[in-house]
């Protein structure tokens, strides 16, 4: 089976998304909502399942599954989006617009992952 460019681009930012919560935990450690325990554990996870995700998504035996894991990390991480824009320290001094701007994206990329289920 021959993968279109662009699932290996999808795979390429996920693998380097995970690896960027190892690289940089505390940027990611900050945005998660204070109502969630061990921050740390959690960064931990969802870069591992980026990293999973992202190689997944180019073995044929697994891109379905991959795609499907994509599109519950994009709901599970929903929530620090939200985050990010009610709490000013989580913000990372980006204007409030673009953190707008990022939530609906989320359907995008949920999109994005839904067009290889």
């Amino acid at each position: 089976m021959i993968f279109p460019w662009h699932l290996y681009l999808m795979a390429f930012i996920y693998t380097l998304a995970g690896v960027n919560h190892f690289r940089n935990p505390r940027m990611y450690q900050k945005i998660i909502p204070e109502y969630f325990s061990n921050p740390k554990l959690l960064n931990i996870l969802s870069g591992c399942a980026e990293i999973v995700l992202g190689i997944a998504l180019i073995v044929p035996l697994l891109s379905t599954y991959a795609a499907w894991g994509i599109i519950a990390l994009l709901i599970a991480v929903f929530p620090s989006h939200l985050y990010m824009y009610q709490n000013e320290k989580a913000r990372m001094k980006l204007p409030k617009w673009v953190l707008v701007v990022r939530m609906p994206f989320q359907l995008v990329l949920i999109y994005w992952a839904y067009l290889y289920t």
